[in-house]
Formats: C-alpha cells, structure tokens, sequence
C-alpha cells in the first residue's frame, strides 16, 4: 500500500470540509476560487496563503468558520486533536503547518 503524502491528505480534508456545506456548494468554491483567485485545487498544499486569502474574499468573516472545518477534518485524519485554546489565536496557515510537522514524525522510516 502506497503511503499518502501530506498534500494528499490536506486535500482530502478540505474537500470533506467543503462537501459538509453541500456539494454544489463545495463546487462553487473550488471554481471561485480557480476563476478569480486562480488557485486550482491540486495547487492549494503549494499556495496556502492565497487559498486563505480567497476563502477570505469569497466569504469575508465566514471564512473563519470553512478554516475551522478544515483544520478539524485535517486532524482528525492525522489521528491528532485540534487543541482550540482560545487565548493562542493561530491562523490557519499555522494550523496546517503544525499539522504537517506531525504528520512528517508519524510517517514510518524507509529502510
């Protein structure tokens, strides 16, 4: 069996935290986001910021909440907790970040 790579997971997490809005929903954003903003969705590991950024400008304020939906799906499939404390106020950039990290020190060593 072919190990994921974290892009891979990190994809699969926002489409199942933008398929929880719905599916025409979740098209719609992918296309926004590839018309206006020009972030295809194979793209988005490689440009998180800009991804941030248009979500932001899609959804203003709103876009918080999509954020959230996708750092918890995306550490649910890590197998870690979102640690939510609300006195550390880390953008989502970070979030993934840190995901990233543990998910590099859980991947088994090639021999």
């Amino acid at each position: 069996m072919k190990s994921k790579t974290f892009d891979t997971v990190l994809l699969e997490a926002i489409d199942q935290a933008l398929a929880s809005l719905g599916e025409s929903a979740k098209e719609a954003i992918y296309f926004h986001l590839e018309e206006k903003f020009k972030i295809a969705k194979r793209r988005i590991p490689r440009h998180l910021a800009e991804f941030e950024d248009g979500l932001e400008k899609i959804f203003g304020i709103g876009a918080k909440y999509i954020e959230i939906l996708i750092m918890k799906q995306l550490y649910q499939t890590i197998g870690q907790p979102l640690n939510w404390n609300g006195q550390e106020e880390f953008g989502f950039t970070e979030y993934v970040n840190a995901a990233q990290k543990t998910f590099s020190r859980k991947r088994p060593m090639k021999s």
